[in-house]
């Protein structure tokens, strides 16, 4: 028996397709199989499953389980939740790896895979051998088990331990995504005042789309913390492993703002400690790090990049623009977006200042959104080589760690090739309107110089 996968299904940190027409249940069995047969391998019995709000995900899990048991792995169902809790289950149960089924922030119609190997991210090469393994039917024969467990109160219980925060008047949009039921016994049990916004898990999204990170889709949450005058709001993307956050003024607070602001408060307590970002981040943010007497590392885009880079360098903190926050202080160095807002309500009560006066006093900064411009596949690596080879022969000052970051008097710019579409990603930021002008003009001339014209955007 083999099976082979749509070419576009097999991506560098996760498994992705759309429902019925590049992802079927026989994909997600042959997954199982190979996932499995990779465990079992390796000495292992026992794998952790779990799954989110939308519509497909239940038969997808079911589909998993079967591939699991066929090579003699036991499945350890923990049902409904968020990523972050099957990251939990994955750290605390005695079981071997974890898969979450899980389409993210995508549109309704996409779902996919999200998973741990004996504790480390699963992600690049190795998803490339999920695809080998399956086209030559490498895969174990046996009988396993299936357990159900319901872990979700000592998976709340966990983000509260130790807490030393404050009592607040919050607002949370859980984006009726899969942390929903979390975040209703998770602020049941938080001091202060509590609102909530479309707890409901539903996957068709019917109120606005979980993706934190696009400002339209905190309009909910910040006419709520207006109309009820409430300290701060967080909101969630659709699996939970991404943290989006207003102040009491209905500023936005960034990823890159909010690990300012976490940064603060770890290194007050591990003074000199490693705090990582992606490339993306504001160049205020490994400024203030180095403020603080921290050590800033700039690293690659991607959430198991950076976990993995976390467990090389002991870095305590790390977080991306997108919105995944990394806790290894007092926690297990994985991306959840219910223990970063239990984080941040800690460290404004240690910091001695309000969430909206801690964003306040962040120094302005000009920047662009995300832009995308879309290019042939083949082409996005060697076009960032290309961009790479003029910088270096013109003398500018470059960091190479993903992409080309290049700062100037004005600012930064950063230009790198997507690892997950066939995109190139730009970003710049300046002190004022006329830097960052400047500073898109270069990021122009180098699409153009490569053969790449600026009217090809496809938003962010």
């Amino acid at each position: 028996m083999t099976h082979v996968f749509d070419p576009t299904l097999l991506r560098e940190y996760d498994i992705r397709g759309v429902v019925g027409d590049t992802l079927l249940a026989d994909d997600a069995r042959a997954i199982g199989r190979s996932f499995g047969t990779l465990i079992a391998r390796a000495g292992g019995k026992r794998v952790a499953v779990g799954y989110d709000g939308r519509l497909s995900s239940p038969m997808l899990e079911a589909a998993v389980v079967e591939g699991l048991n066929a090579v003699g792995v036991d499945a350890l169902r923990i049902g409904l939740g968020p990523t972050p809790m099957l990251y939990y289950a994955s750290a605390t149960e005695e079981v071997a790896g974890g898969i979450q089924i899980t389409g993210s922030h995508n549109p309704p119609d996409y779902n996919g895979f999200k998973m741990v190997f004996e504790g480390r991210p699963f992600f690049g090469a190795d998803i490339q051998r999920i695809g080998a393994m399956a086209a030559a039917g490498d895969w174990e024969v046996g009988e396993g088990t299936s357990e159900r467990v319901d872990i979700v109160d000592a998976y709340v219980a966990r983000l509260l331990e130790g807490f030393g925060g404050g009592a607040y008047r919050i607002g949370w949009d859980a984006g009726n995504g899969a942390a929903g039921a979390v975040i209703e016994k998770l602020t049941a049990k938080l001091p202060g005042e509590h609102h909530l916004l479309f707890t409901d898990i539903d996957g068709h999204f019917p109120n606005h789309h979980p993706d934190p990170t696009v400002e339209a889709n905190l309009a909910d949450l910040r006419k709520l913390v207006a109309e009820r005058a409430l300290d701060f709001g967080v909101a969630f993307d659709g699996d939970g492993d991404r943290i989006g956050a207003i102040d009491g003024k209905g500023r936005v607070i960034w990823g890159d703002q909010l690990l300012q602001i976490f940064a603060a408060a770890v290194l007050k307590d591990q003074p000199g400690a490693t705090v990582i970002a992606d490339v993306k981040a504001s160049q205020a943010l490994f400024d203030r790090v180095s403020e603080l007497g921290g050590t800033p590392l700039m690293w690659k885009t991607g959430h198991s990049l950076i976990k993995a880079k976390m467990k090389e360098t002991g870095s305590p903190l790390a977080g991306e623009m997108s919105g995944h926050i990394f806790f290894a202080d007092r926690y297990y160095g994985y991306d959840d977006a219910p223990y970063a807002a239990v984080r941040l309500i800690e460290a404004a009560t240690k910091l001695g200042k309000s969430v909206t006066e801690l964003r306040g006093a962040m120094a302005p900064m000009v920047n662009t959104p995300e832009l995308r411009f879309q290019v042939d596949e083949v082409r996005k690596f060697a076009i960032i080589d290309e961009v790479l080879d003029r910088l270096t022969a013109s003398g500018e000052t470059v960091d190479r760690t993903d992409g080309a970051r290049v700062r100037t008097e004005d600012g930064w710019w950063l230009l790198r090739a997507s690892n997950t579409q066939d995109v190139l990603v730009a970003r710049a930021e300046a002190k004022d309107e006329a830097a960052l002008g400047r500073l898109i003009a270069a990021i122009d001339d180098q699409l153009a110089q490569s053969g790449v014209a600026r009217g090809e955007s496809v938003g962010h």
